[in-house]
């Protein structure tokens, strides 16, 4: 290749780089702006910001909790869904807790160490019930919900023995509950399985040997407390909740404000989206936008 046929091939090459630059790193994001900046997408393209008295109080695209100081839920308002976020909601940590529907036992706690170094770690199911104990404790609804503990934990047995073919316990010999760590007052959720005494679980024991087994228990299927209350989105941002978690808050929220739960529904009932065009998704509540119409509406005391 001589020499001119190189310097034109650069050549090229440079006016291509040029040319596209324009395109795609000037003219492209131009268009795009200019775009947002037409009524109806410019609070959008602004991160939907929502301002009360002049001054920005959240977004009606991300989500935020409604606690004090120390984490607990304010009374007077709705609270969100948990979110895996961070520390909560946190936009620069979007995430999930990465846990699925097999995460059912839980990491023991070390007894001999503090509390907050001790090593523990919820299995998701224990996460959902506990946040369901929590959720039907501060609302007042029926806090049973299938494989889940009367406190609030996994109801998950190791049940040990010999097993069968397909690898099943044939007849258990021994029976751990192996979210139910012993302490001086500990008693089983269940007190026999198959004829065998339940035990409590010890740390430092090895349960895996045994068949993992929940138990369903007689709980309804359909739990007062709904999945959106006790489970975090994939982004962990989600500003939305279900009618059916609002609607189990709607008492705690008129008595924290003082006036009656029909006058609550009303308001929850103007400020629930319907189906995208009237088919896509499910009816949900901006939570932060209900917050604010009822600050508006029924203002009450800090």
């Amino acid at each position: 290749m001589n020499v001119q046929s190189l310097i034109r091939q650069h050549l090229a090459a440079v006016r291509a780089l040029l040319v596209l630059t324009a395109i795609t790193g000037i003219a492209y994001p131009l268009v795009v702006w200019l775009v947002a900046m037409l009524p109806g997408l410019h609070d959008k393209a602004q991160g939907s910001i929502v301002e009360v008295a002049g001054k920005p109080v959240g977004s009606t695209l991300i989500g935020q909790s409604f606690t004090d100081a120390n984490g607990d839920p304010i009374a007077k308002y709705f609270q969100s869904r948990p979110s895996a976020a961070g520390n909560g909601y946190d936009p620069l940590s979007t995430s999930a807790s990465n846990l699925g529907p097999e995460s059912i036992v839980d990491t023991p706690a070390d007894p001999s160490a503090p509390k907050d170094s001790n090593g523990f770690k919820a299995s998701l199911l224990t996460q959902v019930c506990t946040r369901s104990a929590a959720v039907a404790k501060a609302e007042g609804v029926n806090a049973s919900r299938p494989f889940c503990t009367g406190d609030g934990i996994g109801a998950v047995l190791s049940v040990i023995g010999p097993r069968d073919a397909r690898g099943n316990v044939e007849a258990p010999t021994r029976v751990v509950s192996v979210n139910e760590p012993c302490t001086t007052t500990t008693t089983p959720f269940l007190a026999t399985y198959d004829g065998v005494r339940v035990e409590c679980a010890k740390f430092g024991e090895d349960y895996t040997i045994g068949q993992i087994v929940p138990i369903r228990g007689a709980a309804p299927s359909a739990p007062a407390v709904p999945a959106d209350a006790v489970t975090a989105s994939g982004s962990g941002l989600d500003p939305h909740i279900s009618p059916a978690y609002a609607d189990i808050q709607v008492d705690r929220v008129a008595k924290a404000r003082g006036v009656s739960p029909d006058q609550i529904r009303a308001l929850l009932a103007a400020n629930t989206d319907g189906r995208d065009l009237g088919f896509m998704g499910e009816p949900r509540v901006n939570v932060l936008a209900l917050n604010l119409a009822l600050d508006q509406k029924y203002p009450a005391a800090s």
